[in-house]
């Protein structure tokens, strides 16, 4: 320590029960979510690229493309949606990013030390509030992807429960693009990280093409792909699967819900405990 620093001295501690953490999560929220209406450009920016994604894959390579031995675009733009849906979500990571390292670098963390609120309330209020904004993208990217044509076909409750699971693998995500915010030095950095690591992940899935005509190593990496069990849980809830679709032998595409669910709270257990860790040694 340099001569004349002092060291950082944390806040008092909390109290209040377990409750607290909870409250203070909220209120840290509240706090981002006011501050993403400030700024809607960045909104109506974040939805230009999954909208373009719809028109460009629907319109233009719909008819190239078969699925379930049919290349009838109307088929295609079924099958596309629930992948589409899954990467507007995730993608959202890179915002996260950037977002916890522009806070870490303009000293607005250390302002949160000093208040006596818990450590991981700054973290979760923030993922929380990405969460809020993904459920907002997904609902006008629902309506843009009904205009063109999509459909649900099991009903509102099951349809309810494949967005749930979209929203809890970008909530999952949100907790990887955290720990990265964390790591690096600058929000730009943080923005490449976010992004670096999610093209592989989105591509090298069923996202936009079935998986049986991908070379065999792409193919097993595809179908034991996280990625890949939300979106065919999507699909079969949304009743998106056409016929004559062949279903991969892989355990996780065979029980595309379980596999959804086990790996979102997975990466949400490791990576929030690994973001807050880092936190908390950072903020030392």
């Amino acid at each position: 320590m340099s001569a004349g620093t002092l060291p950082r001295q944390p806040g008092p501690t909390p109290h209040g029960g377990a409750s607290r953490p909870m409250r203070d999560s909220l209120v840290i929220a509240r706090r981002n979510l006011v501050r993403k209406m400030r700024i809607p450009e960045a909104a109506v920016f974040g939805l230009v690229q999954p909208i373009m994604f719809v028109l460009l894959f629907s319109y233009v390579f719909g008819g190239s493309i078969a699925v379930g031995g049919s290349t009838d675009p109307s088929v295609y733009r079924q099958f596309l949606m629930a992948g589409i849906f899954a990467q507007t979500v995730t993608f959202a990571t890179a915002s996260a990013c950037a977002g916890i390292a522009d806070d870490m670098r303009t000293g607005l963390i250390d302002r949160f030390i000093s208040l006596p609120m818990a450590r991981g309330a700054v973290l979760t209020g923030r993922t929380l509030a990405d969460l809020v904004q993904a459920a907002l993208t997904l609902v006008v990217l629902a309506i843009v992807a009904i205009i063109v044509g999509w459909r649900f076909h099991n009903g509102l409750l099951r349809a309810l429960m494949g967005f749930s699971l979209l929203l809890l693998l970008g909530y999952a995500f949100s907790w990887i693009g955290t720990l990265i915010g964390l790591s690096v030095r600058t929000p730009e950095a943080a923005t490449s990280g976010g992004l670096l690591w999610l093209f592989p992940l989105t591509f090298i899935s069923n996202t936009f093409v079935p998986t049986d005509n991908m070379p065999v190593v792409l193919r097993v990496i595809a179908e034991w792909n996280p990625f890949s069990a939300t979106v065919q849980a999507a699909r079969q809830l949304f009743g998106n699967l056409p016929p004559g679709y062949p279903v991969p032998a892989a355990w996780p595409l065979q029980h595309p819900v379980l596999a959804s669910l086990v790996c979102s709270v997975g990466i949400i257990l490791v990576f929030r405990a690994l973001a807050v860790r880092k936190y908390r040694s950072a903020t030392v």
